[in-house]
C-alpha cells in the first residue's frame, strides 16, 4: 500500500508537470503556426497549407489546430483524472493513467513544434516514449496485471528499446537508420495488432467473464483507435487533399477523434463499475462503418460513371443524379450490412422461419429418427453461432445426451430449454453461450421457443424409438430368464426323479420278485418284506405328493385361493398354542382373514405367487414377529389387479429384518420375485403403531 502511495503521488506530479509545460507551450505554437508551419510548414507535424480563397484566414488555421490539439488532450487529461481519482489503489489505474497523461500530451503537435526551452523539449520527448511504452504495456497487461502470453514480455521489452531509442534520436529513429516508408508501416501496424492479438488470447483463454467484458472494451477502443489512424493517414498524403489548410483541419480532427476512442473505453474498463454491454456498439460500428464506406463507393462510382456517359452535361447535374441513386439505394445496403453483421456476430435469430425451412428441407429427407435430432442441434448452433448445442432425453430413468454439435468449452455452463409436446416434457434443449458469462438476448430466446415448438414431434418419435429398444430389450431378457428359470426347473424335476423317485421303483420290483420266491419258502419272512415295501410305497409317494406341491399347492385346486390360506392359518396356528408338553408356550397367535365375499377367478401363475406371498409372509409371523394377531386381507381395487396385504403387531424388523431380507428361501427377496415374475410388485412397511406390513399388487392374470 505505501508502494502504491507513492506511485500515485508520482503520477500525480507527473500530471501536474507535465499539464503545466503544455498549457504553456500554447502561445509559442501559435505563433510557430502564423509565422512558419502554416506557410512553409513544420516538418512530419504541420505541412504547408494552401488558403483557400474566401475561405480560411491564417489566424483561423492556427486557432483551429490549437482547438483540435487541446480537446485531443482535454479528452486524455479527464480520463487520467478520473482513473487516479476512482482508482487510487488498483495499478493497472495508475499505468492507465500515466499512459493518458504521456499519450495524450505528446501525439498532438503542439509540444513538440510549441516548447520553446531546451527542457521543454527533452520533457516532452521522455512524455513521448513514456506515451508509447505505458499505453502498450498497459495492453499487454490489462486486467490482470501478467504478461499473457509470457513470450509477449519479450516482444514488450522490443517495443521498449524502439520508444528509448526514438528519445535518443530526438524522435527521428527510423530517420536516423534510414528505414524505408513501407517498412516503418509494417512495424506499427505488427506493434498494433500484437497488443490487440494479447487481449484477445486473455479473453479467449484465462479471462473470469468480468474481465472479458473488460477486455471487449480495451480492444474496441485500441482497434477504432488504430484502425482509424492507419486509415486516416494514409488520407493525409497531399494527392488526397493537395495541401488545403481545411482539409487537413477536417482530417487532423477525424484522426484525433478517432484515437480518443481509447481514454473513453479504457476508462470504464479499469473502472469496471458498470459495464454497458458492448456487443450493440460493435454492431453498429461495423455497420456504420461498412455503410460509409459503401456509400462513399457507390457515390464515386456513380459519379465517374455518368461524367463519361454525359461528359457534356453540367456536373452538378451529375452530382444530382448520383446524389439521388445513392439516397435511393441506402436503405436496402443498410438493412443488408445490418443483417449481414448480424449473422456474423450472432448468427441468424432475426429469420427463425428460413432456418426452419432448411430444417424441414433436411428433415424431409429419409434419414433416421436420431439424425434429425442432430440436424436440430446443428441448425440451434449455426442458427445462432453458438459453440454447442444439444438435446437430451431420459433413459431407463436417467438423462442421457442423444444429439449433439458442436463442442463443449470448459467452463461455458449450459443453459436448459425444456422441449415440451402435446403438454408433457420430451427432453431438454442444451446450448452454451457465445463466450463465458454472456447470456442470450430476448431475440435469441425467441428464436429457441419458434425452433422447439417444431422440434417436439421429432424429439416423440425418438422418445418412442428407444421406448420401443428398450421394450424389446426388456422382453428379450424375460424371455432369457423364463427360458432358464423353466430350464432349472426341469432339471429339479428330472433329478427329484431320475435320482430318487427311479431308484426307489426300480428297488420295489426287485423286491416284488424277492417276495414272491419267499411267500412259498418262508410266509413270514415275505409277510415283512410286504411290510417294508408298503412303508417304502409310502415314502414314494409322498416323494411324489411333496414334488407335485413344489409345482402348485394342491390346496389351491381343491379350497381355492382364499380356502387354501385359510387351511395354512389353521395349521400354522396350532403348534403356536402349546408346547409339545401340553403347556402354554407363548400368547397365542390369532389369524384374521378379510377377503371379497366373491373372488373372481384368477390366473395359474397370480394364484400361485398370492399364496406364496402369503403363506411366507405368516411363516415369518410366527417364527419372528412374536405377534398376537396376523391380518391378511385381500381386495380387488381395480378391475384386473388383486391387492394383498398382511399386517401383524409383533416387534417388526428391529430383531428379524436381517431375516425378511434374506436371500436364503422365505423372505422379502423371495416374495418381490415371485411378484415381479409376473409383472406385479411387492413391498413391506413399518407402520408408526408397530409391527410390520407386507403387501402385493399383482395382475390377477398373470
Amino acid at each position: 500500500m505505501d508502494k502504491l502511495k507513492g506511485y500515485r503521488l508520482l503520477v500525480w506530479a507527473f500530471f501536474a508537470v507535465t499539464a503545466a509545460l503544455y498549457f504553456n507551450c500554447i502561445p509559442g505554437y501559435y505563433e510557430a503556426l502564423l509565422a512558419e508551419c502554416i506557410p512553409r510548414g513544420c516538418g512530419v507535424s504541420v505541412p504547408a497549407l494552401t488558403l483557400n480563397q474566401g475561405g480560411w484566414t491564417v489566424t483561423e488555421v492556427a486557432l483551429a489546430l490549437i482547438a483540435v490539439d487541446c480537446a485531443f488532450t482535454g479528452v486524455f487529461y479527464v480520463s487520467a483524472a478520473i482513473l487516479l481519482w476512482k482508482s487510487p489503489h488498483e495499478p493497472m489505474g495508475l499505468l492507465a493513467a500515466t499512459a493518458m497523461i504521456a499519450f495524450g500530451t505528446s501525439f498532438p503537435s503542439l509540444v513538440i513544434v510549441g516548447s520553446g526551452s531546451a527542457f521543454e523539449h527533452s520533457w516532452f520527448l521522455g512524455v513521448s516514449a513514456a506515451g508509447w511504452i505505458s499505453i502498450s504495456l498497459f495492453c499487454l497487461l490489462f486486467p490482470t496485471g501478467t504478461f499473457v502470453p509470457a513470450w509477449s514480455r519479450y516482444a514488450m521489452a522490443v517495443i521498449a528499446i524502439v520508444d528509448l531509442l526514438s528519445l535518443y534520436y530526438g524522435r527521428n529513429v527510423w530517420q536516423a537508420i534510414e528505414l524505408p516508408v513501407f517498412l516503418q508501416f509494417v512495424w506499427y501496424m505488427s506493434t498494433t495488432f500484437l497488443l490487440i492479438f494479447a487481449q484477445i488470447y486473455r479473453f479467449r483463454k484465462i479471462s473470469s467473464p468480468e474481465q472479458r467484458q473488460q477486455t471487449k472494451w480495451v480492444v474496441y477502443g485500441v482497434g477504432i483507435s488504430f484502425l482509424g489512424f492507419a486509415f486516416i493517414s494514409v488520407l493525409f498524403d497531399p494527392a488526397f487533399y493537395n495541401g488545403k489548410a481545411g482539409s487537413f483541419i477536417y482530417l487532423n480532427a477525424a484522426l484525433h477523434l478517432c484515437l480518443s476512442a481509447i481514454p473513453v473505453t479504457l476508462t470504464l474498463a479499469v473502472l469496471r463499475r458498470r459495464l454497458w454491454d458492448i456487443n450493440p456498439l460493435v454492431r453498429r460500428t461495423i455497420v456504420y462503418g461498412a455503410l460509409t464506406a459503401s456509400v462513399v463507393l457507390l457515390y464515386s462510382g456513380a459519379v465517374v460513371y455518368l461524367g463519361k456517359l454525359f461528359d457534356s452535361w453540367n456536373p452538378f447535374v451529375v452530382s444530382l443524379i448520383a446524389t439521388g441513386f445513392v439516397a435511393a439505394a441506402f436503405a436496402p445496403i443498410k438493412e443488408w450490412l445490418q443483417r449481414q453483421v448480424n449473422r456474423l456476430l450472432k448468427g441468424r435469430h432475426d429469420d427463425p422461419y428460413a432456418v426452419l425451412l432448411e430444417l424441414g428441407n433436411q428433415l424431409m429427407q429419409p434419414i433416421a429418427p436420431d439424425a434429425m435430432l442432430n440436424a436440430i442441434a446443428g441448425q440451434v448452433k449455426n442458427g445462432l453461432r453458438l459453440p454447442f448445442a444439444g438435446i437430451a432425453i431420459g433413459i431407463g430413468g436417467q438423462e442421457a445426451m442423444i444429439a449433439e454439435a458442436g463442442e463443449r468449452q470448459e467452463g461455458n455452463e449450459l443453459r436448459g430449454f425444456p422441449i415440451i409436446y402435446q403438454g408433457k416434457t420430451l427432453g431438454t434443449l442444451y446450448v452454451a453461450s457465445r463466450s463465458e458469462g454472456e447470456l442470450l438476448s430476448a431475440e435469441d430466446n425467441k428464436f429457441l421457443e419458434v425452433l422447439l415448438r417444431h422440434a417436439g414431434p421429432h424429439v416423440n418419435n425418438v422418445d418412442m424409438l428407444h421406448g420401443m429398444r428398450q421394450l424389446a430389450e426388456d422382453l428379450q431378457e424375460s424371455r432369457e430368464t423364463l427360458v432358464l428359470a423353466r430350464e432349472e426347473e426341469r432339471r429339479r424335476i428330472r433329478n427329484n426323479l431320475h435320482d430318487d423317485l427311479a431308484p426307489r421303483l426300480a428297488a420295489l420290483a426287485l423286491n416284488t420278485s424277492t417276495v414272491r420266491k419267499q411267500i412259498e419258502r418262508d410266509p413270514a419272512a415275505a409277510v415283512a418284506m410286504l411290510e417294508e415295501q408298503r412303508q417304502a410305497i409310502r415314502a414314494a409317494i409322498e416323494d411324489i405328493r411333496t414334488l407335485v406341491h413344489d409345482l402348485r399347492p394342491p390346496a389351491l385346486d381343491q379350497l381355492g385361493l382364499v380356502g387354501a390360506i385359510r387351511a395354512r392359518m389353521d395349521e400354522m396356528e396350532k403348534p403356536v398354542h402349546r408346547s409339545p408338553e401340553g403347556m402354554p408356550d407363548s400368547p397365542a397367535l390369532r389369524f384374521v382373514m378379510e377377503s371379497p365375499a366373491m373372488l373372481e377367478s384368477l390366473g395359474a401363475a397370480a394364484e400361485v405367487a398370492a399364496y406364496r406371498i402369503v403363506t411366507e409372509s405368516m411363516v415369518n409371523v410366527v417364527k419372528h414377529a412374536k405377534a398376537k394377531e396376523c391380518k391378511v386381507r385381500l381386495s380387488l381395487p381395480e378391475p384386473g389387479c388383486l391387492f394383498i396385504e398382511i399386517v401383524d403387531d409383533g416387534v417388526g424388523l428391529s430383531e428379524s429384518g436381517r431375516k425378511i431380507g434374506s436371500t436364503g428361501g422365505i423372505g422379502l427377496f423371495s416374495m418381490k420375485e415371485r411378484a415381479a415374475e409376473i409383472g406385479g410388485e411387492c413391498g413391506f412397511e413399518l407402520p408408526s403403531t408397530g409391527g410390520t406390513r407386507v403387501w402385493a399388487r399383482l395382475p390377477i392374470q398373470g
